[in-house]
């Protein structure tokens, strides 16, 4: 397992999956350690999966400052894991709350990213959040049947919030919801992550003074490589709209839907992520 000393002398660690040319992947979570990116979905055929595990997280060190959590502090991270591989640009994967990671160290460094691909990203790092209606209305398309009337209720609760609404056992519930196919295998890796994030991190994460939107915007528009924001039918952060209005911030955006694919769309069609995630690192949008 190979590791690194980033810019406060923490200790991270990342796993190296498959040949071919090199593609730096962010965990999303937030602050859930990599293990759960697996190879997306057979991109391993094609490219080196070089799988960050974010301070805290996996089999990264524990920071002596614990308040570098924050997302922003993490920019730098990522910049020392590309100076540390010796690239001088990096096409770059990342996913749900590790989009936001993503925009921002593309805002901080756009002469250092090739191509990216964002994966039903979470948008808060541009003032781009999802709202509850947006997200109840993508849990709606499943209603009529079990176990998504169950889970549709439950969501309801953990969005509404209040004693109970946000406790393991209503995530459990909600967890069919997030996925395009709900059997074994999924279950099982839903049941993975519940030992995979870092909680405290989690909760720092997207802390007071995190986002600069106006400022991340500015630095989105100097990105001259192509950036793929890559969204899912059946999610709700983001759903579709709110995924394109994404891809309008960078000059090369583009977005695209995977059919019947919820959050974590490699688990739900493996053969179709994999095979437009390769076309677009090959040969653009």
């Amino acid at each position: 397992m190979p590791t690194f000393s980033t810019y406060d002398g923490t200790e991270l660690a990342y796993h190296l999956r498959g040949e071919g040319e090199p593609l730096v992947c962010l965990p999303g979570g937030a602050m859930r350690a990599s293990e759960y990116l697996g190879d997306l979905g057979g991109l391993t055929a094609n490219r080196r999966l070089i799988l960050l595990d974010l301070r805290g997280t996996g089999d990264s060190a524990i920071p002596a400052d614990e308040s570098t959590y924050r997302v922003d502090h993490q920019v730098a991270d990522v910049e020392a894991l590309r100076a540390h591989l010796g690239l001088e640009r990096m096409d770059l994967l990342a996913h749900s709350a590790g989009g936001n990671l993503a925009q921002l160290y593309a805002a901080a460094h756009p002469q250092r990213v090739g191509r990216v691909v964002l994966v039903t990203p979470t948008a808060w790092a541009v003032d781009l959040p999802a709202t509850t209606e947006q997200r109840l209305e993508a849990a709606r398309l499943r209603a009529g049947s079990e176990p998504y009337d169950t889970a549709i209720a439950a969501y309801q609760r953990i969005l509404a919030g209040g004693p109970g609404g946000r406790g393991v056992e209503e995530w459990d519930l909600a967890a069919p919801l997030f996925h395009g196919r709900w059997d074994e295998e999924v279950q099982a890796h839903w049941a993975a992550g519940e030992h995979q994030q870092n909680e405290e991190a989690a909760a720092a994460f997207a802390g007071p003074g995190a986002f600069d939107p106006p400022a991340t915007r500015a630095g989105l528009r100097r990105v001259e490589g192509e950036v793929l924001v890559l969204a899912a039918e059946l999610d709700g952060n983001p759903n579709p709209a709110l995924a394109a209005e994404l891809a309008t911030l960078f000059p090369r955006g583009a977005v695209d839907v995977q059919p019947q694919a919820c959050h974590f769309p490699w688990l739900d069609d493996p053969e179709w992520f994999a095979a437009r995630v390769e076309r677009f690192l090959s040969s653009g949008a």
